[in-house]
């Protein structure tokens, strides 16, 4: 493709301002006072779609927060290519362990990204990621470039679940149709060793809520009398693991896929130093699962963490009280084969077993999906493969990821295609952390890349 990295550099600037104009939208969708702003950020979108080239766009109105619809069609004959992204964003806090304001985007050099990266939340997932399409497409149109149809559903649910896409899916597979599903929402290695997500764990997500005594009461006149809801959360989570950090409730690991010693093998080849991974985690030793690899038990091995957990008195100062209620929020990264739903009442079962007498417990389903495998042997991933050798001089390695995109296996379910996971930012960038941040080195080459695929994409489909 002719005058893409010339295009790039003309345009660099004008880029970069209009990603950190987006980022500076709290579009934060698991909390109704920033409603207007997810509603806003939309709107956003839709006129970015639209200056960029697409002929069709469209807010579709859901029961929560709309879906952005646009299309370019070049021909009917070739080939169509759908991105998927997300608009909607994380909250921000703990606010105040950023270095600055999450929604006053600013760019600073760091010694992963000596180029300097946007710190902003959603900079990397998915604001930014998700925008590099837009300008790809842009760059295609502007230069008479573009050999294929593409089509845009950017949602404003991911973070929250995603509850209302699989509906928009369902009651639109005729206007969604496509050869290949192409998503910008994970990582590779390093900024010198590219790579392709090829698998993703899924995910179910529950909030646990203990309630013992029928008000709060006095620690010292109740104390020892009467089971402290606290106490007996925090019992009953550590039951959940045993000694080897196993999960115990039983079942769970009944579906779980179970790799080759050659397989494990085959990933144990991707670089990777333990002692740098503690250090920029600042911590003295890995814990994890017995038997396992840190890489391998952040990607191939389900997990189950608390993600909060609340009760009592929190505030300056003393307060001498025994709860009436606790709560936690717990997450489980489940493998290949492991259903969700399977999943998720197998935790209720078992985690209302293990309450004592004195106690009722509650267990509330949130939202959750299946995990998800690309072949590395379709037309997709080999298309992909030979864009990022294209730009970064190498092949990428195909790796799993530990994270969690439900929605690609109801993309297959649904509309019968494949998913490319074509992923530019590092493990670094603290995604959903403080301080979140994406390096204008991989915006732009992720810019530079995606029109290759594109390309590539479309020639082996002509070629068989």
């Amino acid at each position: 493709m002719k005058n893409i990295k010339t295009y790039i550099s003309d345009n660099k600037d004008r880029f970069l301002n209009e990603i950190i104009e987006l980022l500076k939208i709290p579009s934060i969708s698991a909390d109704s006072a920033y409603s207007n702003h997810v509603l806003k950020t939309a709107d956003m979108v839709k006129t970015s779609l639209e200056e960029a080239g697409c002929d069709t766009v469209e807010i579709h109105k859901t029961a929560g927060f709309p879906i952005v619809y646009g299309e370019k069609i070049v021909n009917a004959d070739l080939p169509t290519i759908l991105v998927y992204g997300h608009y909607d964003v994380q909250p921000p806090d703990p606010v105040e362990l950023w270095d600055s304001p999450p929604f006053e985007p600013v760019i600073k050099k760091t010694e992963l990204h000596p180029e300097g990266a946007i710190f902003a939340r959603g900079s990397c997932d998915d604001k930014g990621q998700m925008y590099m399409h837009v300008k790809a497409l842009e760059l295609m149109v502007k230069t008479d470039q573009l050999p294929c149809n593409v089509k845009f559903m950017i949602e404003g649910e991911e973070e929250v679940g995603s509850d209302n896409l699989g509906i928009y899916v369902a009651e639109n597979k005729g206007k969604l149709k496509n050869d290949i599903i192409l998503i910008s929402d994970t990582g590779m290695i390093a900024n010198n060793i590219p790579s392709i997500t090829t698998g993703l764990r899924g995910l179910s997500y529950v909030e646990v809520e203990v309630t013992g005594p029928n008000r709060d009461l006095h620690s010292g006149l109740y104390g020892g009398a009467v089971a402290n809801p606290i106490n007996i959360l925090a019992k009953m989570i550590a039951n959940l693991h045993d000694e080897n950090n196993h999960i115990t409730i039983p079942g769970f690991y009944d579906k779980v896929e179970e790799l080759s010693k050659e397989e494990r093998a085959e990933m144990a080849k991707a670089p990777f130093s333990l002692d740098a991974y503690q250090k920029a985690l600042e911590i003295d030793a890995v814990y994890g699962e017995k038997g396992y690899t840190t890489n391998e038990r952040n990607s191939i091995r389900p997990t189950l963490d608390v993600n909060g957990i609340w009760g009592g008195y929190t505030g300056e100062g003393a307060k001498t009280v025994i709860a009436s209620k606790a709560y936690a929020k717990i997450s489980m990264r489940l493998v290949p084969d492991q259903d969700w739903e399977e999943v998720t009442e197998l935790f209720k079962t078992h985690f209302e077993s293990i309450a004592p007498k004195g106690v009722k417990v509650k267990v509330i389903p949130h939202h959750g999906g299946q995990g998800y495998v690309t072949p590395i042997d379709t037309i997709g991933y080999k298309a992909a493969s030979k864009a990022y050798e294209t730009t970064f001089g190498k092949k990428p390695v195909p790796q799993r990821s530990g994270g969690s995109i439900p929605i690609v296996s109801l993309f297959e379910q649904e509309l019968g295609s494949k998913t490319i996971l074509m992923g530019f930012g590092l493990d670094s960038d603290a995604i959903h952390s403080p301080n979140e941040h994406f390096g204008v080195w991989n915006y732009l080459k992720g810019i530079e890349t995606i029109p290759y695929f594109y390309q590539y994409f479309t020639e082996m489909n002509a070629d068989g």
